[in-house]
């Protein structure tokens, strides 16, 4: 086996292209970190490209079994040294294996209310934490897809594909402008249901209809007036603290749940 140990080598060079954002739009390619994260790009069959791995750090039988997973679906799959995966890896020190994946692209055409039932949107969120997190709430929850409005954080930074933990390969993620969204949502029967420190109702006593799409705005601004005017439905969650808001994800999780036990039972 022939272990690659020159950090310019051209799939490490590739690879470690994939750190910026500027990399991942040429390339149409992403970086999964982690024996969980990879193992979830596999086990959903994503389009895995290739696989690079430090054995002298892999030493785990699930890790080495990922590994041989790969290679019997015919991934490429390279060796390289500790030290060249740690330059490619998003954390310090890798964990031993890094895929290099193409993502799935989805457009507003590929979602319908009958199969699609419970949707989020974001617009422009700008934490890739969120993102992620929220991805690996409707995966959770069992809602249908993510719709990301106006641009906003990468989907496929290593942050958010860390925090999404495996749900980015199982949630579809479609990325749209608001005109596109307010026309889509409306000619396929979407209620839209917004949130607002002065929402209509309290989110506990709302009566949410499905299909639906719970539509978020960003941390810092929140709906606009032309966005909170679209919505059939605006809700508060009630704030008993000094704070005057939840974090993007947190409020995400609170309500999806709420909406789950409506639409979804």
């Amino acid at each position: 086996m022939e272990l690659i140990t020159s950090k310019r080598n051209a799939k490490v060079r590739l690879a470690r292209s994939l750190l910026r954002s500027k990399g991942r739009k040429e390339h149409n390619l992403f970086l999964v970190e982690g024996l969980r994260h990879v193992g979830s790009a596999l086990e959903a069959k994503a389009d895995v490209q290739f696989l690079l791995w430090a054995p002298e750090r892999l030493t785990s039988e699930f890790g080495r079994g990922l590994v041989a997973q790969a290679r019997a679906a015919g991934i490429p799959v390279w060796a390289v040294s500790a030290e060249v995966l740690d330059v490619i890896s998003p954390r310090e020190h890798s964990q031993g294996l890094i895929a290099v994946v193409r993502p799935r692209r989805t457009s507003l055409a590929d979602l319908s209310p009958e199969r699609h039932r419970l949707v989020v949107a974001v617009v422009a969120p700008q934490t890739p934490g969120n993102v992620g997190t929220i991805l690996r709430t409707i995966d959770a929850v069992g809602a249908h897809a993510l719709v990301l409005l106006d641009g906003g954080t990468d989907p496929y930074s290593p942050a958010a594909v860390r925090s999404s933990m495996g749900a980015l390969f199982w949630v579809p993620v479609v990325q749209a402008s608001w005109n596109e969204f307010e026309g889509w949502a409306r000619g396929r029967g979407y209620l839209l249901v917004g949130t607002s420190a002065h929402g209509d109702a309290d989110y506990r006593s709302a009566r949410y209809e499905c299909p639906s799409v719970l539509l978020l705005g960003n941390e810092r601004r929140g709906l606009d007036e032309r966005q909170r005017s679209a919505c059939d439905l605006l809700v508060r969650i009630p704030m008993s603290g000094h704070g005057s808001s939840l974090n993007l994800a947190v409020a995400a999780g609170v309500l999806l749940y709420e909406m789950r036990f409506r639409c979804l039972d």
